[in-house]
C-alpha cells in the first residue's frame, strides 16, 4: 500500500487506500506522523476538500439556482455517489473519506502544506457526460439509480478487493465494460492529473494519499517524468455537432410530421397526431413526477409542460417541474441539514424536500423522453 518514489529530487511516499477501510485510515495517519513530510497531497479536488472541512455546506445551497443553471443532474449524480459511499461507510462503522480526513488532520498537526491533487468532480462528470451518446447516458443514469442497493451485499472482506477499484469504478462496473469513455475519464485521465499535481507540489518530502486504483497509473506517469498538460485535462469538450444538430432537428421533424399528417391524411389524422403527442408526453412526464412523489401542482405542471418543452430544445420539462416543486414545497433549513443523513437510504431521498426536487427533475425529463419515443411510431403509423 506504500510506495516510495524519487522524482526531480523529491521523495514521494505514495499511499494507496480503500476509501471505506479503517486500516487505510489508520495507515495514513501513522505514515504522516512518522514521515513528517513538507507536503501532503490528497485525492480531493478543491470543492470536495472545502466540503470535507465544512459540514454545514448544504445549508448554503440554493436549489432553485441549481435548476436554473442546469446543474440538477450533476448534483443528483454527486449525491448518488455520496450515498453509495455513505452506506458502505455506515455498514463498517467508518466515516466516508476517513483516510482523507485523517490525512488533513495529520498534515495540519505538523504544519504541512495540504494540496488537493484531484480534478474537480464537476469537470470529471461533465467530460464523461459529453463523451457519451443518448443511449449511453440513459444506461449511466440507470446504473447510478440501481446502485442504491449495491452496498447491501458487500462484506468487510470485500473491502480489500475494492482497494483495486475507484468508488466510481465500482458503481459503474457494468457500464464501463462497453463504454471506454468511463475508464478513460474516471481513471486514466485522473491518474495523469494526480501524477502531475503530486510531481509539481512543493517540498522535498511529499506524502500522497490516493485510492489504490490510481496508485499504479500515478507511479507509471511519475516514472515517465513527462510534463502533463493540466489545462487540457481541465477543459470540458463542447457539445458535439451531432448533438447540437439533433437538438434542433428532432423538434423540426416532429413539427414537419404534424404538417405532413394534415396535408396527406387530412384534418382528422393531423389532429389525432397532435393528441397522441400531447397525451404520450404528458402522461409519461406526469408519471415521472408521480414516481418522485411530487406535489400535485408539480405533476399537473409536468403534464402541461412536457408536450411543449419537447418541441423546444432550450427548455426541459424537468426544469419546469423542478422549479414548481421547489416553490410548492420550499425546502427548509432542516432539509438542507439532513441531506448527509437522508442520502443514505432510498426512503431518505424521497423524504427530503431538496433531493426530492432533484428526483422530480430527473424522472420528469426521463418520462418526457420516453413519451417522445412512444409517440413517434404511433404518429408515423397514422400516415402509413
Amino acid at each position: 500500500m506504500i510506495t516510495r518514489i524519487s522524482c526531480n529530487g523529491q521523495e514521494i511516499i505514495l499511499i494507496g487506500t480503500a476509501h471505506v477501510s479503517k486500516q487505510s485510515a489508520q495507515l495514513v495517519q501513522d505514515t504522516i506522523h512518522e514521515q513528517n513530510p513538507d507536503t501532503v497531497c490528497v485525492e480531493l479536488c478543491r470543492t470536495r476538500l472545502a466540503a470535507l472541512k465544512d459540514a454545514d455546506r448544504w445549508k448554503n445551497m440554493d436549489i432553485v439556482k441549481v435548476i436554473k443553471e442546469k446543474k440538477a443532474l450533476l448534483l443528483f449524480m454527486n449525491l448518488l455517489l455520496a450515498s453509495f459511499q455513505k452506506k458502505m461507510a455506515d455498514k463498517f462503522d467508518i466515516k466516508p473519506g476517513q483516510e482523507m480526513i485523517n490525512a488533513i488532520a495529520a498534515a495540519e498537526k505538523i504544519n504541512a502544506l495540504i494540496v488537493p491533487a484531484d480534478r474537480e468532480i464537476q469537470i470529471t462528470l461533465s467530460r464523461v457526460w459529453r463523451g457519451m451518446g443518448v443511449w449511453e447516458k440513459l444506461k449511466l443514469m440507470a446504473s447510478l439509480v440501481f446502485s442504491f442497493g449495491a452496498s447491501d451485499d458487500i462484506e468487510e472482506e470485500d473491502i480489500e478487493k475494492m482497494k483495486q477499484e475507484d468508488i466510481l469504478q465500482t458503481l459503474l462496473a457494468d457500464v464501463k465494460k462497453t463504454h471506454p469513455i468511463i475508464e478513460k475519464t474516471l481513471i486514466n485521465e485522473r491518474d495523469r492529473f494526480l501524477a502531475e499535481k503530486i510531481r509539481s507540489a512543493p517540498g522535498e518530502k511529499i506524502v500522497a494519499v490516493v485510492g489504490a486504483a490510481h496508485a499504479p497509473g500515478i507511479k507509471k506517469y511519475l516514472a515517465l517524468n513527462d510534463v502533463i498538460d493540466l489545462d487540457e485535462l481541465n477543459s470540458v469538450p463542447p457539445a458535439g455537432k451531432a448533438g447540437k444538430i439533433l437538438k434542433w432537428l428532432i423538434p423540426s421533424l416532429i413539427l414537419l410530421l404534424f404538417a405532413t399528417g394534415f396535408l396527406m391524411e387530412g384534418k382528422s389524422a393531423g389532429s389525432d397526431m397532435i393528441w397522441i403527442w400531447i397525451i404520450a408526453n404528458g402522461i409519461f412526464a406526469g408519471l415521472g413526477a408521480l414516481l418522485a412523489l411530487a406535489h400535485p401542482l408539480t405533476i399537473i405542471s409536468s403534464i402541461i409542460a412536457a408536450p411543449l418543452t419537447s418541441l423546444n430544445p432550450m427548455i426541459a420539462a424537468g426544469w419546469v417541474s423542478g422549479l414548481v416543486e421547489a416553490f410548492s414545497r420550499k425546502p427548509k433549513v432542516k432539509d438542507l441539514e439532513d441531506i448527509p443523513n437522508d442520502i443514505g437510504s432510498i426512503k431518505g431521498f424521497w423524504r427530503n424536500n431538496v433531493t426530492r426536487i432533484l428526483l422530480v427533475v430527473v424522472f420528469t425529463n426521463l418520462g418526457s423522453s420516453i413519451g417522445t419515443m412512444t409517440a413517434l411510431p404511433l404518429m408515423l403509423k397514422l400516415i402509413n
